[in-house]
């Protein structure tokens, strides 16, 4: 690189060149050495991508380390740094990085426990992080959080071009500890700041009861106990008199695969449930099988903007093998599958590897699924009141139960 003088300015002394010249070479000799290192380095790990083209790589890296002003940050930070880059040029939400601290809580919710604000986020269209639905009791809840209120920064720190694992990191957090939101109301136009105190999430699974002679279950995830606790309550209702059932999957975000299969399983004979192909067009088909206990129970399903992924994946098995009409509002449209792997420092890589697709064929993914009946709440709703259920309820009365369908 050369560097033009000012014009008019004076020829430096023949001594302070001498000194430029010897700097010049000594820097010269630090890059070569600096950059020998990061190819030495480059050289020991074992991966296809440290080719030529990746020494650049390592020379930025270097040029950082020897010139930045405020001097280079710590090897841990640009890493991460870096693997955030590279995760984020894929331009997919659902191919992201979580740092150890973070990957701490996000394990936690997979059990099913964790300090944060109570509500699932997703990111919208636009990629801001939106507020689903707020967990009654919980932080967010109290704090007057609606859904579709978008986050727009977490303690200061904005969360534009974050993926949805990201944000959510931020979101979570010691039990006890302050977190303060800033958020913008689209419905009202206007933007706030909430500060809130992380709770312990214990995240429900089921909430079921008897509505007359029909059984009511909300799934509210697909957590690895979801299976057996909807099964138990389809089994206690059916020996209660059920003759019809309501499987409410509204701001179901999803979960296990294997989860979705098996609640699917309680409702269908054998037959295929969802079909899963990678990019090399490997197609994997996982099927349910005969015998469960809801095979013959008349059902509906009720959806919103809110159910996603493993909702999807039952809502369209139940539709397309003619098990259940979907009652409510067209699902997210998430249904893309991801590896999430633990790295060495016990942080995790989440990448979207395959997509699902319903028995019929048809694509979940930026389509979600739209309901045979729908129904949209309305603006404004009493506390304690579902007049969205209300309305299902009167579709199955009119529709699925014995003296309905006998013309009684």
């Amino acid at each position: 690189m050369s560097m033009d003088l000012p014009r008019g300015a004076p020829a430096p002394h023949p001594a302070r060149r001498a000194g430029v010249a010897r700097g010049v070479v000594l820097l010269t000799l630090v890059a070569a050495i600096a950059f020998t290192g990061g190819m030495l380095f480059a050289d020991t790990t074992d991966s296809p991508h440290n080719d030529k083209a990746f020494q650049t790589f390592w020379q930025s890296w270097d040029i950082l380390d020897r010139e930045f002003y405020y001097g280079s940050p710590s090897n841990e930070d640009l890493i991460r740094s870096a693997i955030q880059g590279l995760l984020r040029a894929a331009g997919d939400p659902y191919t992201f990085y979580v740092p150890p601290a973070e990957a701490v809580y996000d394990r936690q919710q997979t059990a099913g426990e964790f300090g944060g604000i109570g509500a699932d986020v997703a990111l919208d269209t636009s990629g801001n992080l939106v507020i689903i639905n707020p967990y009654s009791g919980f932080p967010a809840s109290e704090a007057g959080l609606l859904p579709q209120d978008q986050i727009l920064e977490v303690d200061g720190r904005s969360l534009k071009g974050m993926s949805v694992g990201e944000a959510a990191g931020l979101l979570r957090g010691e039990i006890g500890a302050e977190v303060t939101l800033t958020v913008y109301r689209p419905a009202e136009d206007r933007q706030f700041e909430v500060t809130l105190t992380r709770a312990r999430v214990e995240l429900p699974t089921v909430n079921a009861r008897m509505i007359g002679e029909i059984g009511y279950a909300r799934l509210f995830n697909f957590n690895s106990n979801a299976t057996s606790l909807l099964e138990e309550a389809l089994r206690g209702q059916l020996e209660r008199g059920a003759t019809v059932f309501v499987l409410d999957l509204r701001d179901n975000p999803g979960g296990l695969l294997d989860q979705a299969v098996g609640v699917s399983d309680l409702f269908l004979g054998g037959g295929v449930v969802v079909q899963q192909r990678t990019r090399s067009g490997r197609e994997t088909v996982y099927r349910s099988d005969d015998g469960d206990i809801g095979e013959d129970v008349p059902l509906v399903v009720l959806v919103n903007a809110g159910s996603a992924s493993a909702s999807e994946v039952v809502a369209g098995a139940l539709r397309d093998r003619g098990r259940a009409a979907l009652l409510g509002q067209t699902t997210y449209g998430k249904g893309s599958v991801q590896h999430v792997h633990t790295l060495a420092d016990d942080a995790q890589v989440h990448v979207t590897f395959a997509l699902w697709f319903t028995p019929a064929g048809s694509a979940i993914q930026g389509e979600g699924l739209a309901p045979d009946v729908e129904i949209e709440p309305p603006v404004e709703i009493d506390p304690g009141e579902d007049p969205v259920l209300d309305r299902a309820l009167d579709y199955v009365r009119d529709n699925l139960l014995p003296d309905a369908q006998d013309g009684g």
